[in-house]
């Protein structure tokens, strides 16, 4: 049944004015988070969504989240979602989309996947406006004395193009000094990290200030400040910096807002939404990209801290088929009823639920049922769970929508009442980077120990140098293995996590760490989703 609504309407439920809203169409809408006209009376608990390890089967996070709005609301529990925006890179790529799916969907789809209400744009036009004024600033006299050889800040463009991994511009001395750049796909760069780690306007303000942009001849740092061009960001951001409101299939709110890459950002959508849903619901759904060992870390040891956010419950979220093929099964015979495999692939799931616990706050297992479940394997993961004490649910959205989320919405709405939630981080911030790096790889990948290029030790001296230590740190990693390298699935052992570099994010305030070969700029498979596509009606 068709119960889409105008977003006036999706508003009301809500109990926002249309005065406080910005619409985009029927179906879309930015929400002034300052307005004074939002009944902003609750103090909402917070349910983290998060995963085990992904495998090409799928797991369906953001589905999931979908589905547990849609069931709290059958059940009259009224909650709202926020989740994070698609980058369109990957929906041309192999990733798709992150609208949900079936019956667990928000809307419209398409229109969120791609141009949405222009934050990409926003964003992607922010990032390149510094470095067109960094290059500027060198070609007309240099007054700030930046070494050309020592820009930090890189371009970005939101699309999957690893010809722009590596470029050299202004070849002729006529267009400027000739050097290396670097692109990254905009959400992987430090302005998405602050957008959806900014409290508000001013804070934002005051953290593209810091950025980090490069050094001078004699190694002494120049912040975005020294370019004078911060009220010139704020302009192209102020807007971006609104919520998304849009709804599910079921007519249930949902903000959408910021969307970093969990492997190389902190994952998260923006602190803004966030904070704001808590005023306006008692139940919050937020989910974090990738596994629980990326995203789901980040969110509570990055987002939560800077947001002094105090989740309430994590959603654990697997499906029958990727746990076989994390316990060795192969990936065309998963229809096939595999008990054993299964069983050896909840290792992986066992893993993430352990180190889940580690933050304090009660887990529930969550599994996207598929018709080519068995029985058998249903039954023999619900024992599994029950040997341990693990609170699990099977959900049903993709077919049933809020009907096959009954379950799940009684089991979170019992959880909030009953377990309770004394969330901390991981490590103090009072630890050394060092020390913060090998408490996440050991505790949370389980890693034996931490190798650090040489590169990466001359850049922690150096970031120890200018005093930037008592921050957290954001590890990139590959999200397709506990460690940094993706053939390792289900729980690796007897490894190393290797440091290739570290690099300062001042303006979002941690230190980026990059393991083994992740790259922050994605390419195109052999088939991208693109030419996929020519099969469909546009």
């Amino acid at each position: 049944m068709d119960k889409t609504l105008s977003i006036i309407e999706v508003a009301k439920k809500l109990n926002i004015p249309e005065e406080a809203l910005e619409c985009f169409g029927r179906d879309k809408a930015k929400i002034d988070p300052t307005s004074p006209l939002l009944d902003k009376k609750f103090n909402g608990d917070i349910v983290l969504v998060t995963a085990i390890t992904p495998t090409k089967a799928g797991e369906g996070k953001t589905t999931m989240s979908i589905a547990l709005c849609d069931g709290l609301s059958a059940i009259n529990e009224p909650a709202l979602l926020c989740l994070r925006e698609p980058s369109i890179g990957p929906v041309f790529g192999n990733k798709g989309g992150a609208t949900g799916g079936g019956l667990a969907r928000v809307i419209p789809s398409e229109e969120i996947d791609l141009h949405f209400t222009g934050d990409m744009h926003a964003l992607t036009t922010s990032i390149n406006l510094i470095s067109a004024i960094i290059d500027n600033h060198i070609f007309r006299g240099n007054e700030l004395g930046i070494d050309p050889k020592k820009v930090v800040w890189t371009r970005a463009i939101d699309m999957n193009d690893r010809a722009l991994r590596e470029v050299i511009i202004a070849s002729k001395k006529k267009h400027g000094t000739a050097r290396k750049e670097n692109f990254k796909i905009t959400v992987a760069s430090e302005m998405m990290a602050i957008m959806c780690l900014s409290r508000d306007e001013e804070d934002f303000l005051n953290r593209i200030r810091k950025i980090l942009v490069a050094y001078t001849f004699d190694n002494k740092p120049i912040f975005l400040s020294d370019l004078k061009i911060s009220h010139a960001i704020m302009k192209l951001m102020k807007k971006a910096l609104k919520p998304n409101l849009v709804q599910t299939l079921e007519g249930n709110p949902a903000l959408i807002h910021g969307g970093p890459f969990a492997n190389i950002a902190h994952g998260c959508n923006s602190l803004i939404a966030t904070k704001l849903a808590t005023k306006l619901a008692p139940i919050v759904v937020t989910e974090a990209g990738f596994a629980a060992d990326l995203g789901a870390e980040k969110f509570f040891d990055i987002k939560s801290r800077v947001g002094e956010l105090k989740p309430k419950l994590a959603v654990l979220v697997a499906t029958i088929k990727a746990l076989k093929l994390h316990g060795g099964a192969n990936s065309a015979t998963l229809e096939q009823e595999n008990i054993d495999a299964m069983i050896e692939g909840t290792k992986n799931l066992e893993q993430h639920y352990q180190n889940l616990l580690k933050y304090n706050l009660p887990v529930l297992i969550a599994i996207n049922h598929f018709a080519t479940d068995s029985q058998g394997e249903v039954d023999a993961l619900v024992l599994w769970c029950k040997k341990r004490n693990y609170q699990v649910t099977f959900v049903d959205s993709f077919l049933n929508g809020s009907a096959g989320a009954i379950d799940f919405a009684h089991k979170v709405k019992a959880m909030l009442l009953n377990n309770k939630s004394d969330f901390k981080p991981l490590y103090s911030l009072n630890l050394s980077i060092k020390e913060k790096i090998e408490k996440v790889c050991k505790e949370i990948y389980r890693a034996d120990g931490v190798n650090f290029s040489a590169k990466a030790k001359r850049n922690l001296k150096m970031i120890e140098a200018l005093g930037f230590t008592n921050v957290p740190v954001c590890i990139a990693k590959t999200p397709h293995s506990f460690s940094d390298d993706p053939t390792l699935l289900n729980v690796a052992k007897n490894f190393k996590i290797n440091v290739r570099d570290l690099y300062i994010s001042a303006g979002a305030g941690f230190v980026v760490c990059l393991t083994g070969e992740l790259l922050t700029m994605p390419g195109l498979p052999k088939i991208p989703a693109a030419v996929k596509m020519e099969e469909f009606d546009y």
